[in-house]
């Protein structure tokens, strides 16, 4: 069975781009445009990995972080956060003991970086 990816981002052709992208690579990807929208899917079924974005509409990508890996039944689902914004970049790296996400990449990402990134969570 598939290593099962969560992409939560509320830019439509970036989900599109990157689950093909994540698909050709031989994972099941489900994406979702926000938060709520994500929470309804991994009620389903937990992803085996979350690539979530910084700024969303609603709980932006820290929140929704923290809050992933204080529930229980996601606690151990590895998050890479991914941001295009410059100002987050400084956030992440200043504050990423307080941030709760495994790990991060900026907007635009290289697909061979990101697919590094995931191999190391879920193979």
């Amino acid at each position: 069975m598939a290593k099962r990816i969560l992409i939560i981002d509320d830019e439509p052709d970036l989900l599109k781009v990157t689950a093909k992208r994540l698909e050709a690579s031989g994972y099941e990807v489900v994406t979702a445009l926000d938060y709520e929208e994500a929470y309804h899917l991994m009620i389903e079924r937990v992803p085996d990995l979350i690539l979530l974005d910084v700024v969303m509409p609603g709980k932006d990508g820290y929140e929704a972080c923290n809050e992933l890996k204080s529930a229980a039944d996601t606690r151990n689902v590895p998050i890479i956060l991914f941001t295009a914004q410059p100002d987050q970049r400084e956030r992440l790296k200043k504050n990423a003991k307080f941030i709760a996400a495994d790990d991060y990449i900026m907007k635009p990402f290289d697909d061979d970086v990101l697919l590094e990134k995931i191999k190391r969570f879920i193979g």
